[in-house]
């Protein structure tokens, strides 16, 4: 087995991982990246970028089915699943080429092909070929879709996410199991294409919501305009002819079984930390075998072991998995000198229709840190000028200020110009902006964001007035 000196290793050369190497040679520290998989981030080949090319073509057929409430005739839509994909795999592929060109800059002395696998503290053995020592070593493995071992006896119609994308054409039928981002982004583009979508929920869940409020009305709107199971398992999925077979039952105990092209499994993902003979790295473990560690220098306890991105199970972004590498292999680099990194406000955005975005504390959140010292301001999109003239309106948005100082927490929304809107309220939950400070921002009209000031004004006669005595927050979890 051939050995190899390093100053810092790090395993996994996706987002998470590209950004720490670049922190780690800033930092002045010879790295090496080591990878097991195709090269190319989970968002290029997989996720964001191909979901919302599937999503952009869902979005055209919707407008041309929906042009005569304008007065607007264009004619009978047809549907082209061989083009829709084409264009899907093709901009994908582009997306993909891009990521690569960026690792053809990096000397082929720092790449590594291979299953990293600790072998101490402070070593990594590659596949048996390669005897890696590190002085510092960055966890960046990333995950992988959760499809349930008794579902892949079916075949390989039972899919995850990522073999969306390798479709050649559009199926005449897909059951979604799963109504988080994935499931609702795929689910809604697929149904708008013209294949037949059916969604499963095991509890009442909508994408990343807690504020049940704001939950209520999402899965009042969705599901008006797609058939969500809510309160539904899936008993089983079976071959049968070709197809797929799924067996459901209710929370009444009525069971159902239907036929499928495919079952999609959107249940989440899990990190990918199971193989890497954690136990001899000698650092401290949670119930689930995710590696412990602190999420503002990314350092697991007092080692010179860090993680970043999907791996560590925390918030499954591009964003989130950029952060938290850069910290990870600037601190990697001056280990042990271990400083906090820039954690930014958190900000989601599931691009269904109508988007759902959650910016700064949730409401979750703050039933745990504010319990009685938070208000909730709140605006219905049903009736909001800019939005009924778009014939989008549908959703709310709920705003959260602190009592006493007035500043602004956060917000949970469904409805039109999420995506923005989420931008500009996570950027005043950042800046620590009050609420009267947010009310002297201009509005201009008549736009989508005259929604958020009378959310805003709402939420500040709230707070104006005495605090509520504390009482205990609605059990609001999943499956509830």
């Amino acid at each position: 087995m051939k050995t190899m000196r390093t100053d810092v290793a790090i395993i996994g050369a996706g987002t998470a991982g590209l950004s720490a190497y670049r922190a780690a040679r800033a930092g002045g520290k010879r790295a090496v990246l080591i990878e097991s998989g195709p090269y190319g981030t989970t968002c290029a080949r997989v996720g964001c970028m191909p979901s919302k090319l599937l999503i952009a073509a869902a979005d055209a057929a919707h407008a041309v089915a929906d042009a005569p409430a304008f007065g607007v005739h264009p004619g009978p839509v047809r549907i082209d699943g061989r083009a829709v994909m084409a264009r899907v795999r093709s901009e994908r592929d582009r997306f993909v080429g891009f990521v690569l060109e960026g690792m053809e800059h990096i000397p082929a002395e720092d790449l590594l092909r291979g299953h990293a696998r600790f072998a101490g503290p402070r070593e990594l053995s590659i596949d048996g070929h390669t005897l890696v020592q590190a002085e510092r070593i960055v966890i960046a493995t990333g995950s992988t879709p959760i499809v349930p071992q008794e579902w892949r006896q079916a075949g390989d119609r039972v899919i995850s996410s990522d073999a969306v994308f390798e479709w050649t054409d559009l199926p005449g039928s897909v059951a979604v199991v799963g109504t988080g981002v994935i499931g609702l982004e795929l689910g809604q583009a697929l149904h708008r294409l013209g294949v037949r979508v059916t969604m499963y929920a095991r509890g009442g869940s909508v994408a990343q919501l807690g504020d049940p409020e704001v939950l209520a009305e999402a899965a009042r709107v969705l599901g008006g305009a797609l058939d969500i199971r809510f309160q539904t398992s899936v008993a089983s999925v079976t071959a049968e002819d070709g197809r797929l077979a799924l067996a459901s039952r209710d929370e009444t105990g009525r069971e159902r079984r239907e036929s499928f092209d495919f079952v999609l499994a959107a249940m989440g993902r899990k990190p990918n930390v199971h193989e890497l003979n954690l136990e001899l790295a000698q650092i401290a473990l949670d119930r689930r075998g995710v590696p412990l560690y602190d999420r503002r220098t990314m350092q697991c306890g007092s080692s010179a072991i860090f993680i970043a991105g999907d791996a560590d199970d925390e918030l499954p972004l591009l964003g989130e998995a950029a952060d938290q590498g850069k910290i990870a292999g600037a601190n990697a680099a001056r280990f042990p000198d271990v400083q906090p990194g820039l954690r930014r406000t958190p900000l989601t955005v599931a691009f269904c229709e109508p988007q759902i975005a959650t910016m700064g504390a949730s409401y979750r959140d703050l039933c745990a840190s504010h319990g009685g010292r938070f208000a909730a301001g709140s605006v219905s999109f049903g009736n909001q000028g800019r939005s009924r003239v778009m014939r989008q309106n549908q959703g709310m948005l709920r705003v959260y200020g602190e009592f006493g100082s007035g500043r602004f927490l956060g917000a949970e929304m469904v409805g039109p110009r999420a995506e923005h809107i989420g931008h500009l309220l996570s950027w005043a939950c950042q800046a620590r902006l009050t609420v009267s400070a947010m009310l002297d921002m201009p509005f201009y009209h008549p736009v989508v964001e005259e929604g958020v000031r009378t959310a805003l004004r709402d939420l500040a006669e709230q707070l104006a007035a005495e605090p509520p005595a504390p009482v205990p927050c609605p059990d609001c979890t999943p499956g509830t």
